[in-house]
């Protein structure tokens, strides 16, 4: 038996996404830089949810994906204690 994954299996989502209007400097800002404006962007994305399995997924470890940083998001794959 086959099953579709919820997140599409292309990456055409990443096209119509904010990130890809604005440009990867906000995303992807130097080491100690703020996100603060990235987040912002993604907060008005309706393609976040996407954006963030996409990333946890695929282990993105750099840059803000989904609207977390890779701090955020090393919380969201470690086991609660």
């Amino acid at each position: 038996m086959h099953f579709e994954t919820i997140t599409p299996a292309d990456d055409t989502w990443q096209e119509q996404a904010l990130c890809a209007q604005t440009g990867p400097d906000f995303f992807f800002p130097e080491p100690g830089s703020s996100v603060r404006d990235a987040k912002r962007i993604c907060a008005l994305c309706e393609l976040r949810p996407a954006c963030l399995e996409y990333a946890l997924a695929n282990d993105e470890r750099f840059g803000v994906w989904g609207g977390l940083s890779e701090k955020e998001r090393l919380a969201l794959r470690r086991p609660a204690r």
